[in-house]
């Protein structure tokens, strides 16, 4: 048990996301670090698009971890950060884009689709109900051929 306990902390620290953050990076102002650390864990990085740049190991992710630290230090507020890396590289850049005329098909888009699945899973339903009921019933020729098959398969039986 005393084995498996370590084996279980170091696993459990593999599987945590590695922070791409690198020494000379951080500030010394514990304030502006944390400040920092969360504008970087909102802005996705251009490169690897599924990350933020601040665990992002991509050389542009850490461009933009220092142009965000450099900003913090002249005295922008968080918003100013966001508003002018926003201003150079689009809505896109945020991990959580906002809802607007631009972004509209991005936040309708998996609605649209499923909607369009509804439709089509209605109108599918729809032509196979018309196709059963518009099955003609069976002639009286067609009854008895039946009749008679079935009476064969139960002497077979």
């Amino acid at each position: 048990m005393r084995r498996l306990l370590p084996a279980f902390l170091v696993s459990l620290a593999l599987s945590l996301p590695a922070l791409a953050v690198q020494p000379d990076e951080v500030l010394r102002d514990p304030a502006l670090e944390t400040r920092a650390r969360a504008i970087s864990a909102e802005l996705r990085c251009l490169v690897c698009q599924n990350q933020s740049i601040d665990d992002s190991d991509a050389p542009l992710a850490r461009d933009l971890r220092i142009l965000v630290r450099e900003r913090l230090t002249a005295g922008d507020s968080d918003r100013e950060v966001r508003d002018f890396v926003v201003a150079r590289y689009g809505d896109f850049v945020l991990l959580r884009p906002p809802v607007n005329w631009q972004t509209a098909l991005l936040w309708g888009g998996p609605f649209l689709v499923l909607l369009a699945g509804i439709v089509a899973i209605a109108i599918a339903a729809r032509r196979r109900r018309v196709e059963v009921s518009a099955t003609a019933p069976l002639s009286d020729e067609e009854k008895a051929r039946l009749a008679a098959l079935l009476e064969g398969r139960d002497k077979d039986l």
